[in-house]
């Protein structure tokens, strides 16, 4: 196959091209150009001498300059989207993605692009892909766009309201609602992220029956393809449901304690150092807050905190938001001023909230219609939307040290990170962003 040495040579549409193995190597395994490889890495010896593929020799010098440099140039004579086509092909589009924008890093992100909304109403929800796509949920109406930021067909789920929507892997979606999925007794969903189909509906069995529910916040351990979703029901099944990602059947279900909150959990986050599940039901949802994590292995809660008994003359100490921290054992929390709180998860029966306001960003007037606040954690950062800007603090003590906003679209009403991307979804003006880290420069 190669002519000399360890040299191969393509005929690609009619054009010839020659390169080395060690080029073709920076592919990986699994790319199409692994099949010339044998166990050892080294070249297939009985190959042909040339190696014949029928696509376009224009992007194919792109690519294959792109494996020798890690430096993506595109001619302004090639569409995008034919690169990012036959990059596909060749099984190599991670590489494209890593040479246009790098690792995420809160104080270098750059405003990428804005995307219109495409349904009325203000958005319910943006969710991050693995792969650098999102989707976005107005209603009844969820959008999916992959990482090229091409439309795929819209789910829509007939009138019936979205609560939250999550991606399993690029070709899956699973949708909570707060109704009963078509004519089941279900309240989630398994759709298809290219062709929306609704691939099977996800019950709630309650004494061994099938039960309607509806379904709340989403989660998802990907290491042991389990979901899991807070559920309401009619009978008593109320609480934490969890089900197998491959099947679709439900696995486990922890049930309300007395006096405690699952079923109307807000946010769920799965805690792998832990093997625990954070479950946070926040005001004004609920007049108080409730914040635990759910041992499934044991069956129980071993950990818990509350704001019952706190005082609050002016709301200046609810809770909106929570986020755990593994590295640091803590619990983060946000009220409405963007004021930080925080928590130690190492203290038994739960602990006490340490508010700081070092970290609190000085602001104008709050808008008519302000936007409550959302926390995330990445890469060692934490984020807070508030308003219409995202603040980012660093260091162990949480300072403040960039933020991200732009001139127009109102206030933030929801944000998610993922695929090394950032996606802010606008209120005001039915928009979103997205937010790249710059690639490192090529010396």
């Amino acid at each position: 196959m190669g002519a000399h040495r360890d040299r191969i040579r393509f005929n690609v549409g009619g054009r010839i091209f020659e390169t080395t193995a060690t080029t073709l190597a920076n592919a990986g395994r699994n790319s199409y150009f692994g099949a010339v490889f044998d166990d050892n890495w080294d070249l297939r010896s009985d190959g042909p001498q040339e190696m014949f593929i029928d696509r376009n020799p224009d992007c194919f010098a792109v690519l294959l300059d792109l494996l020798r440099t890690s430096d993506l140039n595109i001619p302004p004579n090639i569409p995008e989207k034919s690169i990012y086509r036959e990059a596909s092909f060749y099984g190599i589009l991670d590489h494209v993605r890593s040479a246009k924008w790098g690792q995420l890093d809160g104080n270098r992100l750059c405003l990428s692009r804005s995307v219109s909304g495409r349904a009325p109403g203000d958005g319910t929800a943006i969710r991050a892909g693995h792969d650098g796509g999102c989707c976005v949920a107005h209603g009844s109406i969820v959008h999916v766009y992959d990482w090229m930021m091409e439309e795929h067909p819209t789910l829509n789920l007939d009138h019936q309201r979205v609560n939250d929507v999550g991606f399993i892997d690029s070709e899956n979606i699973v949708i909570s609602a707060s109704e009963r999925l078509g004519t089941s007794d279900g309240g989630m969903g398994l759709f298809s992220s290219t062709t929306g189909e609704l691939q099977y509906k996800f019950e709630v069995s309650h004494e061994n029956r099938p039960k309607g529910f509806t379904g709340g916040a989403l989660c998802f351990n990907s290491d042991e393809y389990r979901i899991f979703s807070s559920c309401k029901g009619r009978s008593n099944e109320y609480g934490i449901g969890v089900w197998d990602q491959i099947t679709g059947k439900q696995i486990d279900f922890f049930y309300e304690s007395p006096g405690w909150s699952l079923g109307d959990a807000d946010k769920l986050q799965w805690l792998g150092g832990y093997n625990c599940l954070l479950v946070a039901t926040l005001f004004p949802r609920k007049d108080n807050c409730y914040i635990s994590l759910l041992d499934f292995r044991d069956r129980k809660m071993v950990w818990s905190w509350s704001d019952i008994g706190a005082p609050h003359t002016v709301d200046e100490r609810r809770v909106r938001d929570a986020v755990a921290m593994e590295e640091s054992a803590s619990i983060c929390v946000v009220n409405e001023y963007e004021d930080l709180g925080f928590m130690d998860l190492r203290m038994e029966g739960g602990s006490s909230v340490r508010w700081s306001s070092r970290s609190r960003l000085m602001k104008g007037a709050m808008p008519d219609e302000p936007c409550y606040p959302k926390l995330a954690v990445h890469g060692g950062q934490l984020f807070s939307s508030m308003n219409d800007s995202i603040s980012v603090f660093c260091g162990p003590d949480w300072v403040l040290t960039s933020r991200l906003r732009r001139g127009y679209g109102g206030s933030i009403c929801d944000f998610s990170i993922g695929g090394d991307r950032l996606f802010a979804l606008h209120s005001e003006e039915n928009v979103f962003d997205v937010w790249e880290t710059p690639p490192p420069p090529i010396i």
